[in-house]
């Protein structure tokens, strides 16, 4: 174990704790008091498995009878099933440099990092296995799902403390790397602003076989530049610099028209892979879009 040397290396481990602490405290309000009965309503176990057998009842579906336990008993019997609920839940979170944007109180990563963690206890609460991919242009960590509340808390504690090392986006990297890692069918929150293109073909991929659901986050100045005159603005997947002159009206709302019709495509093209899409803003709660989310999806069931 390392031991610190300094002051400054006792601090920044002090407030990663009061950080994780404060998030652990959030999300489990959150869940205990709206998210619990939501999360399980939406999301099944994989299937039914045999429990017991009872004696036949009139309206008995016949399919169900136990003929070995009938024979041997002389009168019918038919299998109790329930629910296999066990399920695994794989937070896929974009850590690239576009997550460290946000023009209002809170960072698309911070917004990122609260969700996720949400998700989290929302899995263990149901007895569920989570795990954890960061990336970016690269895979930043994995963490293979398990259950407890300590795997959360380190899933948080990761999620916190992680300084990614590479600066683009590779959804569909990201996306190819969990259709390896997953051995069987999971649910995959993707996590991103999706500032990235050519990754249809892995989600369509993964679609067959995974439940996948995108949350989007998006900032209000990703739609909208305001009116500030000549500014300086920086791809934040290449860092390419150059100078917009947001002052006049035909720039804005060239803009504007091009960041909705970026959103609408992201929109289409997402629907088309099977893959649901909540949108989640910097400006506002990521608690409203996944409730009503969770219960649009409960309705459609």
């Amino acid at each position: 174990m390392a031991i610190p040397t300094s002051d400054s290396d006792i601090i920044p481990s002090l407030e990663l704790l009061r950080q994780v602490r404060r998030l652990e405290i959030r999300a489990r309000r959150l869940v205990a008091n709206l998210f619990l009965g939501q999360y399980h309503s939406v999301f099944h176990g994989r299937g039914l498995e045999f429990s017991e057998v009872r004696e036949y009842q009139p309206g008995d579906d016949v399919r169900i009878i136990d003929w070995n336990v009938t024979a041997r008993m002389g009168t019918p019997f038919v299998k109790k099933f329930v629910e296999e609920r066990e399920l695994t839940v794989l937070l896929a979170v974009d850590v690239s440099r576009s997550q460290q944007f946000g023009s209002q109180a809170r960072r698309k990563e911070e917004v990122a990092t609260e969700v996720a963690a949400l998700l989290a206890f929302s899995a263990v609460a149901n007895q569920d296995r989570v795990g954890l991919l960061a990336f970016s242009a690269g895979i930043e960590t994995f963490v293979p799902p398990r259950k407890g509340h300590r795997h959360v808390l380190r899933l948080v504690r990761d999620l916190l403390s992680l300084r990614p090392e590479q600066g683009g986006t590779d959804i569909g990297g990201a996306v190819g790397y969990l259709e390896r890692a997953l051995p069987r069918r999971a649910i995959i929150f993707l996590i991103s602003d999706f500032i990235d293109d050519g990754f249809e073909p892995a989600l369509r991929l993964a679609g067959r076989r995974h439940d996948l659901i995108a949350l989007a986050l998006t900032d209000p100045r990703d739609v909208a530049l305001p009116d500030i005159g000549l500014v300086e603005v920086e791809d934040a997947g290449t860092g390419e610099r150059l100078w917009v002159d947001a002052s006049g009206a035909a720039v804005r709302q060239r803009f504007a028209e091009q960041s909705s019709d970026a959103r609408l495509a992201r929109r289409r093209t997402l629907a088309s892979l099977g893959v649901d899409v909540v949108e989640i803003g910097t400006d506002g709660s990521h608690v409203a879009p996944l409730l009503s989310y969770f219960q649009s999806r409960a309705r459609r069931r």
